[in-house]
């Protein structure tokens, strides 16, 4: 199998690539009642809804609580349960993007200012916590292997999260260790999606592997291309603050791949503006492009997708199946890095 090709120009790229979900319409609107729901305050709190509302929750691509809903259409049928654990995925994933807001200082998010940028940092985080004291709710409902499946995925993001912001200024970061960290901080939760959307459906051992290998290398293609986003993407079309992984000395793909390829001249004078927090976007991503370490990036993240859609070739032919594999074309072909 093969991804599809992209075909149109960068401009109109990101919004003629994102999936159909037509297929999971209903479903997906059955998700974002739910979480609507949980966003309401235990006792009637004006200002509370109001800071709640600004999470804009249900305004994103809603990529992860597809892939449950799509990996449950694709062995079996979709259920209540699906609707449970998408709403809960997709409820974690925000609740993460509040936190990583003030971790990066970020100002836009969808478009629209953070919470961060309008309450403060304080208000930011405890919306977050508000969010994950909703999740904890919900998981009692569920079946506690699928509860103690969602808490170890949480537990995953997080020490991804905490082993990047170790790995800091370290200028000697390989590519395998990149791969490892953006595994745990991004792919695992796109892997639970893919894995509980078939467990729940009653998929079997084979097609549950599958599935979890087809979310955890989409995953990986999805933070790849976020990275290469943050470097060379359009404020004004990503909907938020970019340019926040260079100003916070975070390492990413092709920065890594910049340091391997560059001579000893460019890799000293790239370190010591790493360093002093000097670094300057237009020449950095100049240096980028003349040791081809964006295409390289772009490169890795469709081989990524390319072993996510072979997982998928023991699966029954599908509508579902093909949106998945639509799915993992678009992350892997979402930059246009010429």
């Amino acid at each position: 199998m093969q991804l599809p090709a992209h075909t149109g120009t960068s401009d109109d790229f990101q919004q003629n690539r994102i999936p159909d979900f037509r297929l999971i319409d209903d479903e997906l609107a059955r998700v974002k009642e739910a979480i609507v729901e949980q966003l309401v305050p235990a006792e009637p709190d004006e200002s509370i809804s109001r800071l709640a509302a600004q999470v804009n929750i249900c305004g994103g691509k809603l990529i992860r609580p597809a892939l449950v809903l799509l990996a449950g259409k694709a062995v079996g049928k979709v259920t209540d349960e699906h609707i449970r654990v998408a709403a809960i995925i997709e409820m974690t994933h925000n609740a993460t993007l509040l936190h990583d807001d003030v971790i990066d200082e970020g100002q836009k998010r969808r478009a629209a200012p953070t919470v961060n940028a309008i309450w403060g940092n304080e208000a930011a985080v405890l919306l977050g916590d508000f969010l994950l004291s909703k999740i904890f709710r919900m998981c009692t409902d569920l079946r506690p292997q699928i509860s103690s499946f969602i808490a170890a995925t949480a537990a995953r993001i997080c020490e991804g999260e905490l082993r990047q912001i170790v790995k800091r200024q370290n200028w000697q970061l390989s590519e395998s260790e990149y791969i490892e960290i953006v595994t745990e901080k991004s792919a695992a939760l796109f892997s639970s999606c893919c894995y509980l959307g078939g467990l729940i459906a009653g998929a079997n051992e084979v097609e549950t592997r599958a599935l979890s290998d087809f979310g955890l290398n989409t995953g990986i293609a999805f933070q790849i291309t976020d990275d290469l986003l943050d470097i060379i993407g359009d404020e004004r079309k990503t909907g938020k603050t970019l340019g926040r992984d260079a100003d916070k000395n975070k390492l990413t793909l092709p920065v890594i791949h910049l340091l391997d390829v560059a001579d000893e001249a460019e890799k000293r004078n790239l370190k010591s503006k790493l360093n002093a927090f000097r670094i300057d976007k237009k020449p950095l991503v100049q240096m980028l492009r003349t040791c081809g370490s964006l295409e390289y990036a772009q490169s890795r993240a469709r081989q990524f997708a390319a072993k996510a859609v072979e997982s998928l070739a023991d699966l029954k032919e599908s509508d579902a199946k093909d949106t998945l594999i639509e799915t993992a074309g678009f992350v892997a072909n979402r930059v246009p890095v010429s």
